[in-house]
């Protein structure tokens, strides 16, 4: 910390005694003109953002309004195709919102705005005339985000580092930073059918817009890596012929590139660095950056819909694209810093609960009306049907402390758009008290890590004892039987985008981050994967037998449990990142889907196994409950809806859940299902028998008689790579079924 006298000189945007002469005072874009010619009407204060719309008088033109408590004033910049700025002073104000209608403006108008304030950040105000400001409402962006030294408030190489973010830069940032850009309503939704598919019926698929699209051989290739090659018939065949029955799309929100990646030549691939809630990114479209990628989104949507495809975001309100007080000035730092983000106690550093040097200030009216009107423009304008919320723990801090009684969840719940959608919480944050699985309250569903532990130690061989997996394959009451909340709360996973892919949990045992530039430092070290024998890539065809085969287990695994299973966009075809587990700036065949595995029939065989399998999920209501299972006998022969047991076919005991993990038997009784169909009808159906076999030598199981079955007919066998659609082998009840290495039988009772 400086010295008082050094703190006084440097908020004033002055160099301290000793250092470098004054700052001039701004000098901007040469090109820039005030035009006090450009006639300017009051406008409206609502909505915020750019809207083109008929004023008085019937002229048409567009009304901009822009929230910023504290500023002096603010001015709008057009421009036009050249570059050429005109600056347009807003004068009214109404409840902090900087408002004027200009007539004549027009859609495809790229526009930015210029707030006047103090110079403070001492006390956390940083207004920087000079730096041109995105509109947080912006529909569309045009330009890329690059980060030279002008595009940052204060002066980046300033000599005293520790104060440098105190000095203000007063170059223009104009020329490097992207503009707004007024976009058209004119659509109508009224030939869209939303696919609605409740919770429990519902696999979802996250997958990369361009990644997904970017080698699909099938794709034309200008539309490759974009909306509209997600929306091409080739994309949507793989997805209705997987099964799935909603893309959870990696971030579309506009998103900037981080200042170290850009410096090494690299790009943020994955986008958790969003800086304009309302667009799509630009860098997805195919028809053009000025609207044109608005249209292109909604026609995704549209062709997805059609195929009965459910499109869920996956969205970044935790923190932006700005970083910390030494990041760039792109939007909201500048509109008003004390407004929009977390501060700590001395104003001028960043309160971080994201790991990304800054923390959006939810509790704040202003704040929580940019993420829900955003939210609500998505579902309503955009077509989408539901959101995963990066980092969700963070949006429910009311001062510091995690509160589900937030105000952020509290709107959430009683907002008639919004509590109809899909919602998914990444239920955790990296600040104190930020884990909150099984903490979030009905209507949200949650991404749940202890799911994806257990099942990666079961079959690796590293889970003490049962318990842990007995809860997570029935559906984590032990989270989520409270406050009404169902089986579906819990999203079952074993990879995501952030780590292994799943053909890399079981060839590697440790990260090979090395291509990312970070001396390997990057993502965790905490995998729980197994590398069969062999570190990597190798020609043992033992190995590679068994990788394939541990593929088998982990995804018929996910697929049988009772929850919401999420797949990963390239599992099903052994996909593979060479080891990356922190992808996240690897825009290149590292992360993008080979499309030429399906040619390999070992991996077309996996995709089989998993189509087949989400098949027979979508077939049987028993293996998508609506409800907790009780464990308790429903009728006289004492069958019961969920039944576990031993190798020996007897049921298991309290000491049998503390044994060390190896071989289980799950039943799942169709008899006692509850609920009713749409008419009524009490809902039936087949029962069945799921032993799971963790050890590294076959075993015998010996099948339960009655009143369990009499006999039981082999469905699925994971040791074999070809699964049979025919009948399986039938086998009569009380017999010793061989069950062997490492694998799963799933039998359905005759």
């Amino acid at each position: 910390m400086s010295s008082a006298a050094e703190q006084e000189t440097v908020q004033e945007g002055h160099a301290p005694a000793g250092g470098l002469p004054a700052q001039p005072s701004p000098v901007l874009n040469g090109r820039a003109r005030t035009a006090p010619a450009v006639p300017v009407w009051p406008g409206a204060p609502t909505p915020l953002g750019a809207r083109f719309r008929t004023g008085p008088d019937g002229v048409s033109g567009t009304n901009f309004a822009l929230w910023a408590g504290g500023a002096e004033s603010v001015e709008l910049c057009l421009f036009d195709d050249g570059g050429a700025e005109t600056r347009v002073p807003l004068a009214e104000l109404t409840h902090e919102i900087w408002h004027g209608f200009v007539p004549g403006v027009r859609p495809g108008q790229r526009y930015g705005f210029r707030v006047h304030g103090r110079w403070d950040p001492w006390t956390g105000a940083r207004w920087n005339p000079a730096k041109l400001l995105l509109d947080p409402y912006a529909r569309a962006v045009d330009g890329d985000f690059r980060l030279p030294p002008e595009v940052y408030g204060h002066v980046r190489d300033w000599p005293q580092q520790h104060v440098a973010d105190t000095v203000r830069d007063d170059r223009d940032s104009a020329p490097h930073v992207p503009k707004g850009v007024v976009v058209h309503d004119d659509d109508d939704w009224s030939d869209d059918r939303r696919p609605k598919t409740p919770w429990a019926d519902s696999v979802i698929y996250e997958l990369h817009v361009r990644g997904f699209t970017k080698l699909h051989p099938d794709i034309p290739e200008e539309l490759r890596g974009t909306y509209a090659g997600l929306a091409h018939p080739a994309a949507i065949e793989h997805l209705t012929r997987l099964g799935v029955t909603a893309v959870e799309l990696l971030p579309v929100h506009q998103f900037a590139h981080e200042d170290h990646l850009l410096r090494r030549g690299m790009r943020n691939y994955w986008g958790y660095n969003s800086i304009g809630y309302f667009a799509p990114h630009a860098g997805y479209a195919a028809s053009g950056t000025t609207g044109q990628q608005v249209g292109e989104f909604k026609r995704m949507v549209r062709a997805l819909h059609a195929a009965g495809i459910e499109v869920v975001l996956d969205v970044v309100y935790n923190h932006t694209a700005e970083a910390g007080e030494l990041g760039p000035m792109l939007s909201l730092r500048g509109i008003d810093n004390r407004g929009y983000y977390r501060l700590q106690g001395d104003a001028r550093r960043y309160a971080d609960y994201t790991g990304c040097g800054n923390t959006l200030h939810v509790v704040q009216p202003h704040v929580l009306r940019l993420i829900t009107d955003s939210l609500r423009y998505w579902v309503t304008e955009m077509g989408v049907d539901g959101f995963r919320f990066d980092l969700a723990a963070a949006l429910a801090r009311s001062m510091h402390d995690v509160d589900m009684l937030s105000p952020f969840l509290a709107v959430i719940a009683q907002d008639p758009v919004l509590r109809r959608v899909k919602l998914i919480a990444e239920p955790w944050d990296v600040g104190s008290g930020g884990y909150q699985v099984g903490a979030f309250p009905p209507l949200w569903t949650e991404w749940n890590d202890r799911y994806r532990n257990a099942v990666r130690d079961y079959w690796r061989g590293a889970l003490p004892d049962v318990r842990d997996l007995g809860y997570r394959l029935s559906g984590s009451s032990d989270l989520y039987a409270w406050g009404g909340r169902r089986p579906y709360a819990s999203v079952n996973f074993v990879t995501a985008h952030d780590g292994f892919t799943l053909r890399d949990l079981v060839s590697y045992e440790h990260k090979h981050n090395e291509a990312n530039g970070e001396g390997n430092r990057d993502g965790t070290d905490d995998n729980r994967a197994w590398n069969c024998g062999a570190e990597g890539g190798t020609q043992d065809d033992r190995v590679q037998r068994l990788r394939r085969r541990q593929l088998r287990n982990l995804l018929t695994t996910l697929l049988l449990s009772t929850g919401v299973p999420m797949l990963v966009a390239g599992d099903e075809l052994g996909r593979t990142q060479g080891g990356n587990n922190n992808a996240y700036c690897q825009d290149n065949e590292i992360s993008w889907l080979d499309w030429s595995l399906l040619d390999d029939p070992g991996w077309r065989a996996l995709f089989d196994l998993t189509a087949r399998l989400i098949r027979l999920r979508h077939r049987h209501p028993v293996l998508r409950r609506r409800a907790f299972f009780s464990g308790r006998a429903h009728s006289a022969d004492g069958l019961r809806d969920l039944a576990w047991f031993t190798a020996r076919g007897t049921e298991m005991t309290e000491g049998d859940w503390y044994a060390p993990a190896g071989t289980l038997g799950m039943y799942l009784s169709g008899r006692d299902i509850p609920g009713r169909d749409a008419r009524g009808v009490p809902v039936t159906d087949d029962s069945f028998l799921a032993v799971l076999h963790a050890g590294d030598r076959a075993t015998g199981f010996v099948l339960p008689g009655t009143p369990w079955a009499e006999a039981y007919e082999v469905v699925v066998d994971t040791s074999r790579e070809e699964q049979e659609e025919a009948p399986g082998v039938v086998h009569a009840a009380g017999t010793t079924v061989t069950v062997p290495a490492r694998s799963v039988l799933l039998l359905r009772v005759r």
